[in-house]
């Protein structure tokens, strides 16, 4: 199969490792431990946690890569690598360890009780779009059609975010 994917990551809780950046590297080598090939990943990009911005700023990048399965068993895969980090869910939005979510499954629209692709947010963030488009300049939305770099400029959740030197 080798479906092409597109995989957020994102922390604001660095948890054991030394810092968000060696947590998210670590969360990579999960990645591609687990079965996802081919890894390419943009830079971290930084942002100012939300809802609350009183929370610790968060960490993000994104890496595209090829999954030989379903949707549904890369989605299995990654709650279990969040829970492996240490994910607590007790509070919606509230800072956590790792966060990894599924942005497009092979250009893939559906939308299920326990899955939408692509992803419905996304598109919407600019510390997704932003590193997205590092990496994949070319990629489009497979609901809407609009190329990467529109949504880029038209992102309206972590206009702070900017890419970390490294």
């Amino acid at each position: 199969m080798n479906t092409p994917v597109i995989i957020a990551l994102g922390s604001n809780d660095k948890g054991p490792w030394t810092d968000m950046g060696a947590l998210l590297d670590a969360a990579v080598h999960d990645l591609e431990s687990a079965g996802v090939s081919g890894l390419r990943r943009s830079r971290w990009w930084r942002s100012a946690a939300w809802p609350n911005p009183g929370d610790p700023a968060f960490l993000n990048g994104v890496v595209r890569g090829y999954w030989d399965g379903t949707a549904a068993q890369l989605m299995a895969t990654l709650a279990g690598i969040e829970d492996r980090f240490g994910r607590q869910r007790a509070e919606r939005n509230a800072p956590r360890t790792l966060d990894l979510d599924l942005i497009d499954f092979g250009g893939e629209i559906r939308e299920g009780p326990d899955l939408i692709l692509p992803h419905p947010r996304a598109v919407d963030r600019l510390f997704v779009m932003g590193p997205l488009a590092e990496i994949i300049p070319d990629w489009r939305d497979p609901v809407s059609g609009r190329p990467v770099t529109a949504l880029v400029a038209t992102a309206r959740v972590g206009r702070d975010a900017v890419p970390v030197e490294r």
